[in-house]
């Protein structure tokens, strides 16, 4: 299976990372969470809400879902082009209340489109009112702002699923909102990659490749309204043993490759891919810390991997960005030095 993050690391860096989703996966995911929109205000931040299927989304199912109302906004353009670049100087948001003719249909008269007096940034004083006014946001904003984005809805208290990429889960200002259980991953995509309606060029293969969309891999949909998924108990069939689960060289835990690994029979520190947290239960376990937060692991025993550790690896032909000083998980087999990739670091929960 192809793997486009390479793409997506070069969205990010020119700014190119307004992927817009698709009917289907906007559908297949909200579908478990239908029961929490009745009554509510729902607020879609995108380029341009007459396109958006965030918006054609909620607007078709107004009644059946029992919304209030449903806020779009755009972010500058008025032309009715999803990828005008937003080159118009004015930006306006939509509201719509529901169908008024019988039609079933939310037809142009129906929906208020008016003028923001600025640029349209969720950032902005007008854009924050109309966050004020809203219930439950839901949207895909662009990864490059996903922190910033993140940090306004919890400053305004607010309830929301929306779309992101896993690496965002190491992030030093998100992942404590999973720590203290103030964000977890939805439902999310089929084989954890979504194809983007998107002008920029697709890495995918031959067979995978779909004319007008962009293949990313390790997109998620976090939330953190309660879902039943949050519920349901990771069945444990392996059993611990020193030989299949090695301990870090500098830090008192074992280390486990995959989560369907993590042993039935051991109650110390684990470390699990960060994976894991698409099966988090937090009755089941609890998260202690994020080997990626370089404070962290200085805070919490993590030792440094010291000169002798640095040489070895240079010697096995290891080119990996690190140094001696670094506080950084290693294991040792052998003689041999190995990095396991990014870890979260969990403990079965006390009953």
């Amino acid at each position: 299976m192809a793997n486009n993050n390479k793409g997506l690391g070069s969205a990010k860096v020119n700014k190119k990372d307004e992927f817009y989703t698709q009917l289907t996966d906007i559908a297949n995911e909200l579908e478990h969470y239908k029961d929490h929109f009745r009554g509510k205000t729902v607020l879609c931040n995108c380029d341009d809400p007459r396109v958006s299927n965030f918006f054609q989304y909620f607007a078709l199912k107004f009644e059946t879902l029992g919304l209030k109302k449903l806020i779009t906004t755009c972010y500058k353009n008025q032309e009715m082009d999803l990828f005008s670049e937003n080159k118009s100087e004015r930006a306006i948001y939509l509201v719509y209340e529901g169908d008024k003719n019988g039609n079933g249909v939310p037809d142009p008269e129906e929906i208020g489109i008016k003028q923001l007096q600025g640029n349209g940034d969720f950032r902005s004083k007008e854009c924050i009112e109309l966050l004020k006014e809203a219930d439950i946001v839901v949207t895909n904003p662009p990864f490059s702002l996903f922190r910033e984005y993140v940090a306004t809805l919890v400053k305004y208290d607010k309830k929301f699923i929306i779309i992101g990429h896993q690496n965002a889960i190491k992030y030093k200002e998100i992942f404590p909102l999973f720590q203290q259980n103030k964000m977890w991953l939805g439902y999310g995509f089929k084989g954890g990659a979504a194809y983007f309606i998107s002008r920029y060029d697709d890495k995918a293969v031959a067979g995978e490749h779909r004319e007008g969309m962009i293949r990313v891999s390790g997109v998620v949909w976090f939330t953190n309204l309660p879902i039943q998924k949050r519920n349901e108990e990771l069945i444990l069939t392996a059993t611990y043993s020193p030989e299949k689960y090695p301990k870090y060289a500098n830090y008192d835990a074992i280390d486990v490759e995959k989560t369907n690994l993590i042993p039935l029979n051991y109650d110390g520190l684990m470390g699990v891919p960060i994976t894991y947290l698409n099966q988090y239960n937090p009755d089941q376990f609890e998260i202690i810390g994020n080997t990626c937060d370089t404070s962290w692991c200085r805070a919490n025993g993590v030792g440094r991997m010291g000169e002798a550790t640095i040489a070895q690896l240079r010697k096995q032909g290891n080119k990996a960005h690190v140094t001696a000083n670094m506080n950084s998980l290693y294991l040792v087999k052998d003689g041999l030095v190995s990095l396991p990739y990014a870890r979260i670091i969990i403990r079965k929960k006390q009953k």
